[in-house]
């Protein structure tokens, strides 16, 4: 997530200062924009003088740094993309992307970026919502390992080789098999569970959803998929009146939506990796429901995330252009 926040923050004139989300990162020799740099320790002098602090290590490293700028006269508002602050009384969810256009945001300090299944999920929701009144829906939400960070990367790795080479399986991200699998759930010792990811996704969902009016909050289960990087969601939408994939397709596209026409190849969550927004194909009538249709949505987790949080850094300091999908 630091990486790709670095990305795109390269891209505005906003300055950055890397500080290490952990007590071993500290000195570490880095690049920043295509020049040496040093990473700094998370302390209070380090934190002081900037106005915005992401939050994009581990949720510890997160809760630290609230922790030292709590004992400062003042500080930076913070962006966190750890989920560390959500809980927090006056805390704010927020999705740039996928907000109103005449949404004001609370002046409050703490800002907490949403799941980025939810995220996608309001984006396409609103956007169909506007073209056919949503009567209900149904979303499969397939995870991948780089939720679970770097450690559920390497446990996915990891597992896939021992597969290969019949030698015992890593367990402690997962608690259970996860390469060349599908998990409901996770393994009894399992740090955190999939229920409470999956609850995650419906209580952001939901706030986001009511931002942006009256749609009908979709059913949904989440799927752990042994796949590295991009979120993938298979949707079922049943409407008042169907009015077609042909409409359908043309009424989605827009500059955060890229839509898979019937001749071109539907999107995957490899070929959506390192890209912004969201891809959407495979756009079928139901045939058992002719006021339903299926969609295919995929998009890249890290990258929508990063996206957002850059926007919402922009509005804090009042830099106009929040970041778009490129």
């Amino acid at each position: 997530m630091g990486r790709e926040l670095r990305d795109l923050l390269a891209g505005t004139s906003i300055q950055t200062r890397l500080i290490g989300a952990e007590e071993m990162e500290a000195g570490t020799l880095t690049e920043e924009r295509g020049e040496p740099a040093i990473m700094t320790a998370l302390d209070e002098e380090n934190l002081a003088g900037a106005r915005v602090a992401f939050l994009a290590g581990s949720p510890d490293s997160s809760r630290k740094a609230v922790e030292i700028l709590s004992r400062a006269p003042s500080g930076p508002a913070l962006i966190d993309t750890t989920y560390a602050l959500e809980d927090r009384p006056g805390a704010l969810l927020r999705a740039p992307l996928a907000e109103p256009p005449n949404f004001t945001p609370t002046p409050i300090p703490e800002h907490v970026v949403a799941h980025p299944a939810a995220i996608v999920l309001a984006m396409f929701l609103e956007k169909l919502n506007e073209i056919r009144r949503i009567r209900r829906a149904v979303v499969n939400v397939f995870e991948p390992a780089s939720e679970r960070g770097r450690r559920g990367v390497e446990e996915l790795e990891k597992q896939t080789v021992n597969l290969l080479t019949f030698q015992p399986l890593p367990k402690r991200v997962y608690g259970e098999q996860v390469g060349f699998n599908m998990l409901a759930r996770y393994g009894s010792e399992a740090p955190e569970s999939l229920q409470s990811v999956e609850l995650r996704i419906e209580r952001h969902l939901a706030t986001l959803l009511g931002l942006a009016g009256r749609i009908a909050m979709p059913s949904l289960r989440l799927i752990q998929a042994p796949v590295f990087h991009g979120h993938s969601f298979s949707v079922w939408v049943e409407f008042d009146e169907n009015p077609g994939s042909a409409l359908l397709e043309a009424a989605l596209a827009s500059a955060q939506i890229d839509v898979r026409g019937p001749d071109v190849e539907s999107p995957t969550n490899v070929g959506m990796a390192g890209q912004g927004g969201l891809a959407v194909g495979a756009i079928e009538t139901d045939r058992n429901n002719p006021r339903a249709s299926w969609f295919w949505i995929v998009a890249d987790n890290v990258r929508i995330t990063a996206e957002n949080a850059v926007a919402v850094a922009q509005s804090l300091i009042g830099q106009p252009g929040a970041a778009r999908p490129q």
